[in-house]
């Protein structure tokens, strides 16, 4: 199993920055991919931004340009830097996992949300 941490959601004003968390941890052999996901009230959850094993990143249009994502391996931890934030930004956040465990089963796992306000 895998367990993800995040931290570093809240409230900002526009144009502000935050930086956003996530650490996994558990029976991990490997990570495939690791991201970040957002979901806004009434909206769908959609892809903000990805890192592959290999470094790869993958960002949605809309943030490309302001958000960064980044990985510390040793940590098993991936962080989301946002910057110029637009109140559309506005939703909670969801770090996504997909490992591969000891066992060298496939495992895909969801962090509990981190809520980011971006308001005025």
């Amino acid at each position: 199993q895998v367990q993800l941490v995040e931290s570093g959601g809240g409230l900002v004003q526009p144009g502000g920055s935050l930086r956003l968390s996530c650490a996994a941890s558990g029976s991990i052999f490997s990570i495939n991919v690791m991201g970040w996901y957002r979901q806004a009230p009434g909206q769908q959850r959609e892809l903000v931004a990805r890192i592959f094993s290999g470094g790869s990143t993958h960002y949605a249009d809309s943030v490309k340009g302001r958000f960064t994502i980044s990985r510390d391996n040793a940590k098993n931890t991936i962080y989301l830097q946002m910057k110029s934030l637009k109140p559309e930004d506005t939703a909670v956040y969801y770090c996504n996992v997909v490992a591969i465990l000891s066992t060298r089963s496939t495992t895909q796992t969801w962090g509990q949300g981190t809520q980011v306000t971006v308001s005025s």
